[in-house]
């Protein structure tokens, strides 16, 4: 009860959205360089439909999210309007991006939540420059704060094979110069908060990344670093105001489930590479200006003897 007691009180859940209905997700080919502009435009489409399909059901609020995401400007590899929803948003240029960022969000983040954290997408794509693209990876079904899945790897079990088929993705995705030479495969730097740490942690040791940054953590169901078998270097930061600090950081086997995720990653006996968030809350992490976002770019972008550490 401790446990459970500590990951529900400092926030509060999202309201349940009732079922609305939905075009299934637009069927697609292989993501390549030359199909992109046509992935785009697919999902625009579908989420117009989606947007059609909301409002004649009399859900105005889902109708205007869905209608904001199938505007020119934005480009999805993945859109699915059902439920709670699903959206793989990209920012920049993923065909010669030297360096991308993924983003793996935590609880109770959902297409009517989106907002949110595309804000944090942007601020970073804008942060670390055009030769970045950033995705916003809401590629799973994220659980509910208040409910028995925020506490159990069930959710996280449940993304991990999609994570590792996105970054498989990324990585045979390329583009022909000139001269018809592949261009160098780009970098990649995985970025998970809150829950979406346990999503990371459960796909790390089949990941090709180079860099796994854990943020506001409730611990991720590994001991240590080592434990997550990845080459990538593993980075871990928590704000001085993040509530998730107060969450017990233990596991333990209630009629056969395992609750909690065990050791603090900002902890020594982790042995992640622990970097400075200042005084930020749960939600601060890509708050523009902030120590944290600059940490974060830095990581992107490889300057990683720029980043000031906790």
């Amino acid at each position: 009860m401790l446990i459970v007691g500590a990951v529900v009180v400092p926030v509060s859940a999202a309201a349940a959205h009732p079922e609305i209905p939905a075009p299934a997700p637009a069927a697609l080919a292989p993501v390549t360089a030359a199909t992109l502009e046509a992935t785009y435009a697919a999902n625009r489409a579908n989420a117009a439909e989606a947007s059609r399909m909301a409002g004649a059901h009399g859900d105005h609020a889902r109708a205007a999210a869905d209608r904001s995401m199938a505007a020119p400007s934005r480009d999805f590899l993945t859109f699915d309007g059902r439920g709670r929803g699903r959206a793989v948003e990209v920012f920049g240029d993923l065909a010669t991006a030297d360096r991308i960022a993924v983003l793996v969000p935590g609880s109770d983040t959902t297409l009517d939540t989106y907002g949110r954290f595309r804000a944090g997408a942007l601020t970073l794509h804008k942060r670390t420059g055009p030769r970045t693209a950033v995705i916003a990876w809401l590629g799973y079904e994220t659980p509910r704060t208040i409910s028995t899945t925020a506490l159990t790897a069930t959710r996280a079990k449940e993304a991990a094979p999609q994570l590792r088929d996105l970054i498989s993705e990324l990585r045979d995705l390329r583009e022909l110069s000139e001269n018809r030479e592949l261009r160098p495969s780009p970098h990649i730097s995985l970025l998970c908060h809150s829950y979406g740490t346990v999503v990371c942690a459960r796909a790390a040791g089949d990941l090709d990344v180079d860099d796994i940054a854990l943020l506001g953590s409730p611990g991720t169901g590994a001991d240590s670093a080592a434990a997550l078998h990845t080459p990538a270097r593993v980075w871990a930061s928590r704000g001085a105001d993040d509530w998730v600090a107060d969450v017990p950081h233990t596991r333990a086997d209630l009629f056969g489930t395992t609750v909690g995720f065990g050791t603090d990653p900002v902890s020594p006996s982790f042995g992640a590479q622990v970097f400075a968030a200042d005084d930020g809350g749960h939600s601060d992490y890509f708050r523009p200006g902030s120590v944290s976002l600059d940490n974060l770019a830095r990581i992107v972008l490889g300057d990683t003897s720029e980043v000031t550490r906790a």
